[in-house]
């Protein structure tokens, strides 16, 4: 039923128990996109430092979004070899930016089926349903296709 599942994995145990569940959903036709965003450093404004500094900063910034980019590949090039095990072919991507951003944009780009993401707040009634963190809440909001959303409280 799904050909392309997307598993935005932020290296914690919660994304563990999601790609547990993608995996579960495989089909042999079937592929896992593995996929971390490091989120940008927010800059200071431009008003506080002088051109040389900013630019210096930047350099800096950049520097260490680009570190652990390539960390985080290591990390997730382990997700893929757990799927590889299964025989399951897989995918990985490490993105910097905007997390919710990146995540709509692969959906459009590799035509994917299902996103399965975990949450992990223990909120009830109401409050439940607006708690969701603020990418999840975007990726529900503004996706075309199902988001399945993994509770790792209820474990």
């Amino acid at each position: 039923m799904y050909n392309t599942i997307l598993v935005p994995h932020g290296g914690t145990d919660a994304e563990d128990e999601a790609l547990r569940h993608a995996m579960g959903l495989t089909k042999n036709t079937s592929k896992i996109i593995l996929l971390h965003v490091v989120e940008t450093l927010p800059y200071p404004p431009s008003f506080v430092l002088s051109s040389s500094e900013r630019t210096r900063l930047l350099e800096n910034v950049d520097d260490v979004n680009e570190e652990m980019r390539q960390d985080m590949m290591k990390m997730m090039e382990k997700y893929a070899q757990q799927c590889k095990k299964n025989n399951i072919k897989s995918k990985v991507k490490v993105e910097i930016g905007d997390a919710a951003e990146i995540i709509l944009d692969i959906v459009e780009k590799e035509k994917v089926d299902l996103i399965v993401m975990s949450k992990r707040r223990k909120l009830k009634g109401v409050k439940k349903l607006l708690s969701l963190g603020s990418v999840s809440r975007k990726i529900v909001e503004s996706t075309s296709c199902p988001v399945l959303l993994i509770d790792v409280e209820k474990k």
